[in-house]
């Protein structure tokens, strides 16, 4: 009876699929992302699907060094860095990761997928602290109904909106200035905008779709950046 790849790939050892799979990163950093991506998807697979303590623990092992060379490369890592560790970054992020795939019972097919949302996911924690770096400095404001495209006004908040201008002004996409603004500078959670902003986005994935997207707008734009939010250099 023939055995299938699958079912070949199913029943290699986590010891050896972990190896595999760390082998086969440094082979895609090698050649520039373009190696094969079987073993890292089958580890994926039994973290995510079969839900096991062995196989969570190995794939954050794996991928840890990964996450944590975004960490360093988002334009606000040092701001985040005065607020909490590295390491607690990175354990925030694959925490942040299982909840939200766990809930929407994602299954990766292919290597960059699962990568894109789980640098989304940290994208998505380092930004709460801009956020919060942002709130520290003008006072949070109403959020507007559904579909207002007008931006609100509040005593005392001049500061506050010219930084949001100078944010939204790296912002050529309508839709990504929209999503920030929810994100950013109204304080909302992905799910939150769902609910409110239903007849705007479809789901959670586009909300995190777009926001990697402005996140790396905001990353080519680094130095301009850190001087509008007045970051030590």
């Amino acid at each position: 009876m023939s055995i299938t790849i699958d079912e070949a790939l199913h029943q290699i050892n986590l010891t050896t699929l972990a190896k595999l799979c760390t082998h086969e990163l440094h082979q895609r950093r090698r050649s520039d992302e373009s190696g094969g991506d079987r073993y890292c998807v089958e580890l994926f697979r039994r973290a995510l699907v079969e839900q096991t303590d062995e196989a969570w623990s190995a794939l954050q092992q794996c991928f840890s060094e990964t996450v944590r060379s975004w960490l360093w490369s988002h334009p606000g890592h040092d701001v985040a860095l005065l607020r909490d560790s590295e390491e607690n970054y990175i354990a925030q992020t694959f925490s942040r990761f299982w909840y939200a795939v766990r809930d929407q019972q994602f299954e990766f097919t292919t290597l960059p997928a699962a990568l894109r949302y789980l640098r989304a996911t940290l994208n998505g924690l380092l930004m709460d602290t801009l956020r919060s770096h942002l709130r520290g400095r003008a006072r949070e404001v109403p959020l507007p109904e559904p579909g207002c495209s007008e931006e609100p006004e509040t005593e005392n908040a001049s500061d506050g909106q010219s930084i949001w201008d100078d944010i939204r002004g790296f912002l050529p996409d309508e839709r990504e200035r929209r999503v920030a603004y929810l994100l950013y500078h109204c304080g909302l959670k992905p799910r939150d905008i769902i609910v409110r902003c239903s007849h705007e986005f479809k789901d959670v994935q586009e909300i995190y779709r777009l926001n990697h997207n402005l996140v790396e707008r905001l990353r080519r734009n680094r130095d301009h950046l850190r001087h509008v939010l007045g970051f030590a250099e």
